[in-house]
């Protein structure tokens, strides 16, 4: 759990002896490729950290999905919407590759919060951080081109080139998987001497 206790550290500090109290509540749990850890429809309650592996968020609009995030190692994640408001999800949750998660329920969120004051503000932090993240992509997707999304993405997210399958990365960037691939085979002729 040490990654965990850094993770929850590198957004303030918390004593010991309140790291300890919270990651009692955490539990860890391993997921085959394929998993849903939500589908539309369903209440959630709970909140997840990677540990290993890669999670898919999405929405289907005429049963082709539409990906807000890919999430990996290092990344505190769930339907925020649907948690923070208690009413069923319109997402999917579903796991791209074997990983291994850190959950931790809603009711034992609210034990650590009202614990202590800087794990309330780590939970405060964390969620400022998702919604800034959102707010970013919203921004990116309707006011960066296609090639300069590709691009950084290349850039900040090399491995998920290699861990997910092409038309979920193509979804993700808003692109389809023809259009993911013009702007791949255009600029590897732009690499070429």
């Amino acid at each position: 759990m040490k990654d965990l206790q850094h993770k929850i550290r590198s957004f303030t500090p918390v004593s010991d002896a309140d790291m300890e109290f919270t990651l009692q509540f955490y539990k860890k749990e391993s997921f085959p490729k394929g998993t849903f850890l939500l589908k539309p429809g369903q209440y959630i309650d709970k909140f997840y950290y990677v540990k290993e592996g890669c999670v898919s968020y999405f929405i289907e609009e005429d049963g082709i999905p539409q990906v807000m995030e890919f999430f990996t190692e290092g990344y505190f994640f769930t339907d925020l919407y649907a948690y923070i408001e208690e009413v069923p999800s319109l997402t999917y949750l579903e796991v791209l590759e074997d990983t291994v998660i850190y959950t931790i329920s809603k009711k034992d969120v609210e034990k650590s919060f009202n614990h202590s004051h800087q794990l309330e503000r780590f939970g405060r932090l964390s969620m400022q951080k998702a919604f800034i993240n959102n707010f970013q992509r919203i921004h990116q997707i309707k006011n960066v081109s296609n090639q300069e999304r590709y691009i950084q993405l290349l850039e900040k997210r090399p491995s998920l080139f290699q861990r997910v399958p092409q038309y979920l990365i193509a979804s993700y960037l808003g692109l389809t998987p023809v259009g993911l691939s013009k702007i791949r085979k255009r600029l590897s002729k732009k690499k070429l001497p």
